[in-house]
């Protein structure tokens, strides 16, 4: 029988002002040892992956974290803890908290920018990496576009007015139907009144402002070299339109490191929602296989 609803986990994570608490959603069986990490991107929240997480939720114990800033997360004192460092502490100490011995772990993204920080430690977990719609160099085209709405002040009347707006800069997501958008949207927006307004922290945006060509390149050379360090099995998965990872950045991820296994999917950019058949097959076939 497959779970319908996931539930609700906080766990405390130390930053430098103090402590702040990062929830996150758990299916399947609390005792399975068999660990599944799915972290979401950017401005997103941990239940993106229902879809993916109720597909899998009868092979592993599924847990989708609200990254600090984000969904049911505190917020955080210091707007420039909302960087990748510190996002990898937070899951250090939430798979402290779920005694996972080794796990495999699908990001989206910015999740995947965690997923490999974590996975490219000496003595790292992660059994299986996916990454999804990124890697080490990403198009700072794509950086400026995201800045356009990042942290910008915004409200709705309604759901449907928020999942209108949503729609707009989120092309990139691929095909999905009115019902399975308004999902999506959901989790995205908090209560304020008689409307809505965004699930997170406007202040994520401070230290993603500051992020320069030059900063970029000096980040690329670092991720690099982490992922040129990791010994998992990586699965990238590409939009074959994504603005933010190049077809030639993904080919050159499968000649280095861990030589990454490449699935691209037609007609879908800035990245894979992980709700469609195909995609959800091409990660379980990964994750599943022996």
């Amino acid at each position: 029988m497959t779970q319908e609803q996931p539930r609700l986990n906080h766990v405390q994570c130390l930053d430098g002002r103090g402590l702040h608490r990062m929830a996150y959603w758990e299916w399947g069986d609390a005792a399975n040892p068999r660990v599944l990490v799915c972290a979401h991107g950017l401005s997103r929240q941990g239940r993106d992956f229902d879809t993916l997480a109720r597909a899998l939720c009868a092979h592993y114990r599924v847990v989708c974290p609200d990254v600090v800033g984000r969904g049911r997360s505190d917020w955080l004192a210091d707007p420039m803890g909302y960087q990748i460092p510190h996002y990898v502490a937070d899951m250090v100490t939430l798979l402290a908290r779920l005694d996972a011995q080794q796990l495999h772990w699908v990001g989206t993204s910015m999740g995947g920018l965690i997923g490999l920080g974590l996975a490219s430690l000496p003595g790292s977990p992660i059994a299986k990496l996916v990454l999804n719609d990124v890697g080490p160099a990403i198009q700072f085209a794509a950086i400026e576009r995201i800045g356009t709405y990042l942290g910008a002040p915004m409200r709705w009347a309604s759901v449907e007015a928020a999942a209108d707006y949503l729609e707009t800069i989120s092309q990139g997501f691929g095909p999905r139907t009115r019902a399975q958008w308004l999902a999506l949207t959901r989790p995205q927006l908090k209560a304020d009144g008689d409307g809505f307004v965004p699930h997170y922290d406007p202040a994520i945006a401070l230290p993603f402002r500051g992020v320069t060509p030059e900063l970029a390149a000096a980040g690329e050379a670092a991720l690099w070299a982490s992922y040129d360090r990791i010994a998992a099995p990586v699965l990238l998965l590409r939009g074959a339109d994504s603005d933010l990872l190049s077809h030639a950045t993904a080919q050159a991820m499968t000649q280095r490191g861990p030589k990454a296994q490449l699935r691209e999917f037609a007609g879908i950019g800035h990245a894979p929602m992980l709700i469609a058949d195909d995609q959800i097959a091409a990660v379980r076939e990964f994750l599943l296989s022996p």
